[in-house]
């Protein structure tokens, strides 16, 4: 008796899914890498630092 053809499918959908999980794993990589190259910091002043953490104090309604 002749064996029955593998279906292929399910390599093709491995595929597939491997490839877009790849695919978002290097577009993380990228838009870290481009956030933390255009991420400047300065130092906070004294009235800055205030506002900031009144901001964080108050409570929200």
């Amino acid at each position: 008796m002749a064996e029955k053809p593998k279906s292929m499918v399910l390599g093709v959908v491995a595929a597939a899914v491997f490839a877009g999980l790849g695919r978002m794993v290097v577009q993380k990589i990228l838009s870290d890498r481009a956030a933390r190259e255009r991420h400047l910091t300065a130092p906070l002043d004294q009235e800055t630092r205030a506002k900031i953490s009144e901001a964080l104090r108050t409570p929200r309604k």
